[in-house]
């Protein structure tokens, strides 16, 4: 079984550990209708498109006759 000969610092254990944390910033696209920016391969919060097609939520108001 595998042993350490001698004991890791807790210095160099966390200059080994420090770059796993940090995450690159997403790439933004502009959206091809109305161009905000949005995340690539995602749903456009502005205008509700995606790949060509609106998912905007269809109000309807129901008129009830009495």
């Amino acid at each position: 079984m595998a042993v350490p000969k001698s004991k890791v610092s807790k210095q160099r254990r966390d200059k080994r550990r420090s770059s796993v944390w940090k995450l690159e910033a997403p790439g933004l696209v502009k959206c091809p209708k109305c161009g905000a920016y949005r995340l690539p391969h995602r749903l456009c919060k502005s205008c509700m498109t995606y790949n060509g097609r609106s998912f905007a939520k269809v109000e309807a108001t129901e008129v009830k006759a009495n």
